[in-house]
């Protein structure tokens, strides 16, 4: 079974610009390998796509923390808030179909309260200059842990609608 089981790929990216309009967020539909399966694009912050554009960033980061983020929630089958090296929020939430994990819809770019930038991190890792980092930055939005909470509990609750919409036709045919 695959994702476009449950919805086809333009259902996929309404729900990720439904997510990014509600959130502030970047939101992504991955498949279980991690690859994004829609062409939507709606950046949280101007920071993101200037480390997503270098190849190390987008590898040593991004990457990462996607692949990290996707293993976790295939095991737990449970949403996940955390964080990225960048020291920026990410959330995780799996797409599962009884117990078979199908990816994951990811959510980033924005800031929880009292936390930062990681510009020297992100400096060393791709080379972009600190102060370019912290111009880039400005415009990250702050979003508190309940908050982020909320978020992720709303995505959840979003995909297991799509799953039991899936489930009720399938018992139909």
């Amino acid at each position: 079974m695959k994702l476009t089981d449950l919805l086809p790929l333009e259902e996929w990216a309404r729900i990720e610009e439904e997510i990014c309009n509600e959130s502030g967020l970047d939101a992504s539909v991955f498949g279980p390998d991690g690859m994004k399966i829609t062409k939507f694009k709606k950046w949280a912050n101007s920071l993101c796509p200037v480390i997503k554009a270098n190849e190390k960033g987008l590898s040593f980061i991004c990457a990462v923390a996607n692949q990290t983020m996707t293993k976790e929630v295939a095991q737990t089958k449970e949403p996940l808030v955390s964080g990225c090296d960048a020291g920026l929020l990410r959330i995780a939430v799996p797409i599962c179909v009884d117990d078979e994990f199908l990816g994951t819809v990811g959510a980033c770019g924005r800031i929880l309260e009292d936390n930062e930038v990681e510009s020297f991190l992100i400096n060393k890792t791709t080379g972009i200059d600190e102060d370019e980092i912290r111009r880039l930055s400005t415009d990250i939005q702050p979003v508190s842990a309940g908050e982020a909470q909320t978020i992720a509990d709303n995505i959840d609750e979003r995909i297991k609608g799509v799953v039991e919409n899936f489930q009720k036709e399938s018992r139909k045919q």
